[in-house]
């Protein structure tokens, strides 16, 4: 029992981001990871912002959308890019 209970820490830790991730510059980019990072909330994912002072006594609801933009924005979501293909030539253009 200690053993998955150890596993899952590590897990847990392996996660979480221990620098900031690159700033997003591409808008397009930026919506497909808030996206995504809003999806996660959505199912139950822990908020990486930390609530305000003054709403720690009421806090007020937000939407999944918003706080996903905001950590992205503020890079704490980390991700990773796919590698580029190479160039198709056309036979027929020689381009």
């Amino acid at each position: 029992m200690e053993i998955e209970t150890t596993e899952l820490d590590e897990t847990t830790q392996a996660n979480e981001p221990v620098e900031p991730a690159p700033p997003v510059s591409n808008r397009f980019l930026f919506v497909d990871i808030a996206a995504l990072r809003a999806k996660q909330l959505r199912r139950g994912a822990r908020p990486r912002l930390e609530p305000p002072s003054h709403e720690t006594q009421h806090p007020q609801p937000h939407k999944a959308e918003r706080v996903a933009m905001e950590e992205v924005r503020r890079r704490l979501v980390q991700f990773d890019l796919p590698a580029a293909k190479p160039p198709v030539h056309n036979i027929e253009t020689g381009v």
